[in-house]
């Protein structure tokens, strides 16, 4: 779970990065409207999801490993009550 949780704020930090400069570059040029804010926040999403694809790589594989061991004991757990319950 604190895995999962450190994932989430770095990829909410990085979003909230990537809104503030891209705001910054279309506020400069554009004038700011609700549709410029819906413009900016997708393509901070989209830069967002590149740069934590790259950047939290290691965090990404550490929170699959994490979700892949619970649901073996999940697993675990379920084949045993299931086993007991046949007896």
């Amino acid at each position: 779970m604190r895995t999962f949780a450190l994932y989430s704020v770095a990829r909410l930090g990085i979003f909230v990065v990537a809104f503030g400069l891209v705001w910054a570059v279309a506020f400069a040029w554009l004038t700011w409207d609700q549709l410029t804010v819906l413009w900016t926040a997708l393509v901070a999403l989209v830069v967002s999801a590149v740069v934590s694809y790259w950047l939290l790589g290691g965090l990404r594989d550490a929170l699959a490993h994490d979700i892949d061991a619970r649901a073996r004991r999940l697993r675990s757990q379920f084949d045993d009550a299931r086993r007991a319950e046949d007896h």
